[in-house]
């Protein structure tokens, strides 16, 4: 006996023969896969009380998303495109004017985003960037990890110090005031571990934490002392020991311009390390990435990748692994990995001149398996097999933008979308059903995002974000938004 079947589906394995069954089915035990071949196959081996026809559907693996940052689900498109505006709101939200209820309601959003998405997996760095994590205590990681458990995806929350001078102001609101005090790097670090402990493999393996330490570069060193710089590179190689004795995914965000180099002289790269972004890597620098064995996580729907590029052809070539990642939802994206697989083949395939590189299998191998790879997780997840964790999305194919239904896999990478998933399994627990969440009422997901950001806003005077600037419309430029940045 299984617990569920699912029969009739056109099943995508991303196993290592890359088996597409036509006809295909799964017997799914407790939380993991055990049986996969045709219907007539697997139906005559097992039994289940749950039989899902999947007929006219698609089963893949769950979608990964190997770089986000969890907050951004409240304050996205603040500001109207100023950046200005919006990197100040994240500063101030994630240091002094966010509460415990602030992190949970965006972590349900965001996770049932996800989950409607087909995303199963996804990395979230509790805040805004290198520079502004809110690790000054332990509530908020907390607040924002059991979010994700009541959703029922699977998380990796990057948690971490941030980047000198020390102490760095932090906020707990109480009573509805800010009430501000100096946070110390070995605070920070304290945060960390304490996280690591609460819950690190926890709910069957569903959470987990990572490490994340700021991002360095040679311009630090004009910006920082000397002494500050000093420490910085010290703590770096702290926060990435520990990683590597933890046995925990190391991060960081927003590599570029000679910070991997810097990165490989820290000696904190290799085959923990995921490097987010990645962009105008020098050939030395692919070599790097390639030798050490360090993951690359590829936003190619971000700002970052707007102003450089991200040289993921050639890091494939050189034989490095390449994961996708939405950057999360602000100031102006979604959280759906089928946009950012069809950005990802246009945007290489315009910088060549030549529609022949990345194939749709290809990129799609980047938001599965190969995002597994980059997390460590591939024993368990990212294909379709035997004895891994049964993480099952289903798309609906019979949609008119997807028909007529033949080359099913190049189908489902050109033309599906996020709308397009109807159930998701993940952990052998169906949290999505006819496009419904399992496991949390919608409507009350959506009502405590609305609450906790007007509140957000009301605490930090900033409703003037949510004007329209006068260059939204008739504008073929937002000119007056872009000097002086």
């Amino acid at each position: 006996m299984a617990d569920i079947l699912i029969v009739n589906a056109i099943v995508v394995t991303l196993d290592e023969e890359r088996r597409v069954i036509e006809d295909g089915a799964i017997a799914i035990s407790a939380d993991r896969i055990t049986a996969i071949g045709t219907t007539a196959e697997v139906t005559a081996a097992h039994k289940a009380p749950t039989v899902i026809d999947a007929k006219g559907k698609l089963a893949m693996p769950g979608l990964i998303d190997g770089h986000a940052h969890a907050g951004h689900g409240l304050i996205k498109t603040l500001g109207g495109g100023r950046s200005d505006i919006w990197y100040k709101a994240c500063e101030i939200a994630y240091t002094v004017a966010s509460t415990p209820a602030f992190w949970r309601a965006e972590a349900r959003l965001a996770a049932l985003e996800r989950l409607r998405f087909g995303v199963t997996t996804g990395v979230s760095l509790l805040g805004g960037g290198d520079t502004i994590l809110r690790t000054d205590e332990p509530i908020y990681g907390d607040a924002h990890a059991e979010g994700v458990r009541e959703v029922g995806t699977r998380s990796v929350v990057a948690v971490g110090t941030t980047r000198p001078p020390f102490p760095r102001t932090y906020a707990r609101i109480e009573n509805g005031e800010a009430n501000e005090r100096p946070v110390s790097f070995d605070e920070q670090f304290e945060t960390c571990r304490t996280l690591v402990k609460r819950w690190h493999g926890s709910h069957s393996g569903r959470l987990n934490i990572a490490m994340i330490t700021p991002t360095l570069r040679d311009e630090h060193t004009k910006g920082l002392s000397a002494s500050d710089m000093a420490d910085a590179r010290a703590q770096a190689q702290k926060v990435a020991a520990f990683a590597r004795e933890a046995g925990l995914v190391f991060t960081q965000d927003g590599h570029t311009r000679g910070s991997v180099a810097y990165a490989n002289a820290l000696g904190i790269l290799g085959p923990n390390a995921l490097l987010s972004h990645s962009t105008a890597l020098t050939d030395e620098e692919i070599r790097i990435v390639a030798d050490t064995g360090t993951h690359i996580a590829h936003n190619p729907s971000a700002v970052a990748s707007i102003l450089a590029r991200c040289p993921v052809t050639e890091l494939l070539e050189a034989g490095a692994n390449v994961c996708l990642g939405s950057d999360a939802t602000a100031p102006d994206r979604s959280g759906d990995m089928f946009r950012h697989m069809q950005q990802c083949m246009h945007y290489h395939r315009t910088f060549h001149h030549d529609p022949s590189w990345l194939p749709p299998g290809r990129v799609l191998e980047m938001c599965t398996i190969d995002g597994a790879r980059a997390l460590g997780m591939e024993k368990d997840i990212g294909s379709l097999e035997v004895g891994k964790k049964a993480d099952v999305v289903l798309l609906d194919m019979r949609r008119p933008h997807i028909y007529p239904l033949n080359m099913p896999v190049f189908r489902l990478v050109y033309f599906a979308n996020g709308n397009d998933v109807d159930i998701v399994i993940v952990d052998g627990r169906i949290a999505l059903q006819g496009r419904k969440a399992m496991f949390v009422d919608e409507d009350e997901v959506l009502d405590d995002a609305q609450r906790e950001t007007e509140a957000f806003l009301d605490r930090v005077g900033m409703r003037s974000a949510l004007e329209t600037p006068d260059t939204f419309w008739r504008h073929v430029r937002a000119t007056d938004q872009i000097e002086g940045h």
